[in-house]
């Protein structure tokens, strides 16, 4: 899977043009995208959704045997659980990362794969992981939403000033808070309206999952069902989280020209570019 896009055509972009663009860009490179949302997704899917089936099936399955369930005779498919948080805890940078690393190459013109893709993540494995696991903490030490809701904002732009600035973390996250200045609510907004559609997305996929479950409720075990509807869930998220990933960096570019002038830049290298020498 690869490929080679022209370089965005910078503009200001108002809330309609911008979520017209993020369904453009994923459309255009659905294969690339998805697939690696989806490649991503499958090890956590298998996991949780195994995890799920022995951990219930052991528990009716003590019920029926007149037995109290116990720790012991539930521990392990609780280690299966515990793995499979321990697996999306070491693939968050990539799950949360890799659409938009290539999200924002796929902007700049580059040549984008799988391959390249993944290998850019890692290069900052732990920076994003530091990202990710900072802004989780604040949710919980924080205890107000809305502070939360403020501060994630203003670093809504870290990752693509990370890959396409090539920025540590703490120079992103100061890079992100000045271009967000001024423009937080504009950028909320933004956000809150491509949340609002990846969730009604997830709703409709689940709803197609929740019916295949129901259809094959009649020939398979209950547990199994379960199981698979775990799993599908994930997969799901993982073919929508493109979209909110995909916005974040068309966020980062807009407010770049909105604060820097950054499409005159690339209007000026256009046409120097194209006279001849």
């Amino acid at each position: 899977m690869s490929a080679s896009p022209a370089p965005l055509r910078l503009r200001p972009l108002e809330v309609g043009d911008l979520l017209d663009e993020t369904f453009r860009i994923y459309r255009r490179h659905f294969v690339l995208f998805a697939g690696i949302s989806v490649i991503l997704a499958i090890p956590q899917a298998a996991l949780q959704g195994y995890g799920i089936f022995t951990l219930f099936s052991t528990f009716l399955q003590t019920i029926n045997a007149g037995q109290n369930p116990d720790v012991n005779s539930l521990l392990p498919s609780l280690i299966v659980v515990a793995a499979g948080t321990v697996v999306a805890l070491l693939l968050s940078p990539f799950t949360s990362a890799t659409v938009l690393y290539a999200a924002a190459e796929s902007a700049l013109g580059r040549r984008v794969t799988v391959g390249s893709a993944l290998r850019g993540v890692l290069h900052r494995y732990f920076s994003i992981l530091g990202y990710l696991v900072i802004t989780f903490l604040m949710a919980i030490v924080f205890c107000l939403f809305p502070l939360w809701i403020w501060i994630w904002v203003g670093w809504v732009a870290v990752l693509p000033a990370m890959f396409v600035e090539n920025l540590g973390l703490t120079a992103a996250m100061a890079r992100s808070w000045h271009l967000v200045s001024g423009r937080w609510w504009r950028t909320f907004l933004i956000i809150f309206l491509i949340l609002l559609v990846v969730y009604f997305a997830s709703i409709a996929l689940q709803a197609f999952v929740g019916l295949a479950n129901g259809l094959i409720g009649s020939v398979v075990s209950s547990y199994l069902v379960l199981a698979i509807g775990q799993g599908a869930q994930v997969i799901v998220a993982a073919l929508v989280n493109p979209v909110l990933q995909i916005a974040i960096v068309l966020i980062y570019f807009d407010l770049r020209v909105r604060r820097e002038a950054l499409d005159l830049f690339q209007l000026a290298e256009q046409v120097s570019s194209s006279q001849p020498a």
